[in-house]
């Protein structure tokens, strides 16, 4: 089972409300707003692919399109008013809908002029329509987003696109599995209870024993080997120490972790490394596995941190290339976190300007070969750094700072992939909240400012969100 391709479109569902009301004195009215209907739907195809039926009329009409979402299985659901219509009709429909929705309090045109007689008033009227709506939806104890304004403003394509993005990672969450073999002790962090977690934020987390590994690598081909071997040559700078014994230990370990992740159908792994190194049945820990595999599209984390192994998959349903990190030390004269973890980094994010290396790299864990490891410095420019912690019971919550990656010299002597990110909040006062928050130590990067898109995600899901 290949990995699926979370990097879709979000598939969002228009549901457009009018009453059949008003077809006895504009008999034209259900065709003209279904014409503005997909207007807006076209205006949204650059973010989302958007399921528009038909206006529903009436109370079946709504029943009869919400199961038409549910076939399609849409991420997300949004409401428009098109005229006004009563909003009890939506309850039946909406009673068991647990996708998120989308409430755009928008009309075909912006502005009440002189021109407009009863018709327009009436083709323009889903404002109080829209306000039943709501009503019913409260009731219902249903949480929806809201967005109100001009359709044609840029702001509600952008307002659509945070929505759609943060619909999509709740569905895709909620399909998640994540392989966790083995988990470092004493590591308190990370750990949650999985009934709950797989209850409140969705992915379904197994124990694999490392012998599934073990026993892939014994039925790796000589074909197979050379395939991710000519993919480091192709994407790496090439370190002239490497030996060929060592590349291919190397890449029968990323053949056999894709083998059980694709069997399994994992979306995400993570790997304790003493599990490799006091096993006896392995040569070298996986750094270029874990580094190769978060580029084509995995989740992973370290030392058996399946949040932030799923948090991954979560990311890349908002925006590509995600990073797995932790904050190594601090740097007051740069005002930074130097950030890096032992030796897995998704060299997607490495700086465009110069190409990732990989190196032999000694790294003497469960006393094994040094183990071939990406090599690379992050991008400079704006970056988000989220992390999900869980607080007991039913509780979570994603702590996050904004800041930037540096543009900085290179640090001859660290061995691992690594950037040094600057809070806009600066150092000292992000780390103040980020451990009063209870931040964890391992983290979730993105280049770019995608806090829009986690905020909505966590108001989606229900989790706490906190900047810091």
């Amino acid at each position: 089972m290949a990995l699926k391709d979370i990097t879709r479109k979000p598939k969002i569902g228009f549901l457009g409300i009018m009453q059949e009301l008003y077809d006895n004195t504009l008999p034209n009215i259900t065709k003209r707003q279904e014409g503005y209907a997909r207007e807006v739907s076209a205006r949204l195809t650059g973010v989302a692919d958007v399921l528009f039926p038909k206006a529903a009329r009436c109370r079946e009409d709504i029943e009869e399109v919400l199961k038409i979402f549910a076939a399609e299985q849409v991420d997300g659901i949004m409401i428009v008013n098109l005229t006004y219509g009563p909003g009890l009709r939506l309850v039946n429909a909406f009673r068991d809908v647990s996708t998120p929705l989308f409430l755009a309090n928008i009309q075909p045109e912006p502005r009440v002029t002189k021109a407009w007689n009863m018709d327009d008033l009436t083709y323009n009227q889903g404002v109080h329509g829209v306000q039943d709506t709501a009503n019913s939806l409260i009731h219902l104890g249903k949480q929806f987003s809201v967005w109100s304004g001009d359709w044609k403003d840029e702001e509600f394509v952008k307002a659509f696109d945070v929505f759609a993005s943060a619909a999509h990672a709740v569905a895709v969450m909620k399909e998640t599995k994540v392989a966790v073999f083995g988990r470092m002790p004493g590591m308190g962090d990370i750990l949650t209870d999985p009934h709950t977690f797989m209850r409140v934020i969705g992915p379904q987390v197994d124990h694999i024993g490392m012998g599934s590994i073990a026993a892939e690598m014994d039925k790796v081909n000589t074909q197979e080997i050379q395939a991710v071997i000519a993919y480091c040559k192709a994407n790496f700078d090439m370190d002239p120490k490497l030996t060929q014994p060592q590349l291919e230990e190397a890449a029968k370990i990323q053949v056999a972790i894709t083998k059980v992740l694709e069997a399994g159908g994992y979306d995400a792994f993570s790997l304790y490394f003493n599990e490799i190194g006091l096993d006896g049945r392995f040569k070298q820990t996986h750094m270029m596995a874990a580094s190769n595999l978060m580029a084509d599209g995995y989740g992973y984390a370290a030392e058996g941190d399946t949040n932030c192994a799923s948090l991954m998959v979560a990311a890349r349903a908002l925006q590509a290339d995600p990073q797995f990190t932790e904050m190594y030390a601090m740097d007051f004269e740069l005002d930074a976190a130097l950030q890096s973890h032992m030796g897995e980094g998704n060299w997607k994010v490495a700086r465009k300007d110069k190409k990732p290396r990989l190196i032999d790299r000694p790294l003497g864990i469960g006393g094994l070969d040094n183990p071939p490891t990406v090599l690379f410095q992050g991008e400079p420019g704006p970056a988000t750094l989220v992390s999900l912690v869980s607080l007991g019971a039913d509780k979570y919550r994603l702590v996050v700072s904004q800041g930037e990656i540096l543009d900085t010299e290179e640090l001859p002597t660290v061995e691992m992939p690594y950037f040094f990110f600057k809070p806009a909040t600066g150092v000292k006062e992000c780390l103040n909240g980020w451990l009063k928050n209870g931040g964890t130590h391992h983290q979730v990067l993105h280049l770019g400012d995608t806090r829009a898109k986690w905020k909505a995600y966590c108001d989606l899901v229900g989790i706490q969100y906190v900047e810091v």
